[in-house]
């Protein structure tokens, strides 16, 4: 099969010259289903050119490994996250999306913040040039069935709309999961269910 991505980034602000500080990947193949996450190391996030707002949406105070106050662990993060730089995870990503097809909320927001950075390091990006969103599948399915939704599309309610839970605040806003969220919604679209996981697995 061709494999697919569902994808999420938190990011320093929405200008095209964002820096991504916390990226999720699903990897959906032959094989099952594999996660990855990462959060960037401080030093490459040029934070001198961040928005507070942006910042807080995703709780990089609070999230992020190398900027949380306490020593007290965060039970949230996983045991395979990552705190890498950013050129040894633009590697990683351009591996595991080379010819995927990427999925999400929006997915052109995420990918145009790793391409630009990818390209930074000389890496091309090389996932299908076909994105899929996944707010658009719902539009479509609720439309097909005779209530299109009215602009602006709101993802909560599309989300329900198709039989799916947004998440809690627990995992609103963060990479892995959003990008569990569209996984979820992709499901339930192609399947008429979110399906359960098959991994092969977790990595950073």
């Amino acid at each position: 099969m061709t494999p697919i991505v569902f994808i999420d980034t938190e990011t320093t602000s929405l200008r095209p010259d964002r820096r991504a500080w916390e990226i999720a990947l699903i990897h959906r193949g032959d094989h099952g289903e594999r996660a990855h996450h990462w959060f960037i190391e401080i030093v490459d996030l040029d934070l001198g050119e961040a928005d507070l707002f942006s910042l807080n949406i995703g709780g990089f105070y609070q999230r992020h490994p190398q900027m949380r106050v306490t020593d007290v662990p965060d039970q949230s993060l996983s045991t395979w996250t990552l705190v890498a730089s950013e050129e040894d995870v633009m590697r990683e990503v351009e591996v595991i999306t080379r010819g995927a097809h990427l999925v999400g909320a929006v997915p052109n927001f995420d990918a145009e913040v790793l391409a630009a950075r990818m390209r930074y390091h000389g890496i091309a990006p090389s996932w299908h040039y076909h994105l899929i969103d996944v707010e658009a599948l719902a539009v479509g399915a609720l439309a097909r069935g005779g209530t299109p939704p009215a602009l602006p599309w709101k993802s909560d309610e599309l989300s329900r709309a198709l039989g799916v839970e947004p998440p809690g605040d627990t995992d609103r806003h963060t990479a892995l999961g959003d990008a569990q969220w569209a996984r979820a919604i992709y499901d339930s679209f192609m399947f008429g269910q979110p399906q359960s996981p098959t991994p092969e697995g977790a990595s950073a």
